[in-house]
């Protein structure tokens, strides 16, 4: 069931993606730059906030196909065991190590591993507040 106007469905339809691209180009370059994972968690979850808004609430569930909760588990998960490394290595709690991936020439590094957790944080508290308050006012009507 569509909720939103034409003009937002239409609008909705562009933006959702260029959002999500844009929170991972967020989430990628928080290292260097400024950005990271709160950031880009809040611009993702705005993105799936209009989808929302444009399609109801069970349209996102299915489009997340995750709930909004195990977002916030999961990243708590990574958070958190992104400082293991460390302590593995006799170094300080969240001391930043870097792996390099074998034949790719990319780096892997807790920092990373920390701002991904950050990002599924954000995502699933916001995500989570917006489709239970959706789904509380629309009980109520």
């Amino acid at each position: 069931m569509k909720t939103g106007t034409l003009i937002l469905s239409v609008a909705a339809q562009t933006l959702v993606p260029l959002q999500v691209l844009f929170s991972l180009f967020l989430l990628l370059r928080g290292h260097d730059e400024p950005g990271g994972g709160f950031i880009a968690g809040l611009v993702v979850a705005g993105a799936f906030a209009l989808h929302q808004f444009v399609n109801g609430p069970e349209a996102t569930r299915r489009l997340l196909r995750v709930d909004p909760r195990d977002c916030i588990g999961f990243g708590l998960l990574l958070g958190v065991g992104s400082a293991l490394p460390a302590w593995w290595q006799g170094e300080a709690f969240l001391t930043a190590q870097w792996w390099e991936v074998p034949g790719l020439g990319l780096k892997l590094s807790t920092p990373l591993i920390f701002d991904i957790g950050v990002y599924l944080v954000v995502l699933g508290s916001v995500l989570t507040a917006v489709i239970t308050l959706t789904e509380v006012d629309k009980d109520e009507t």
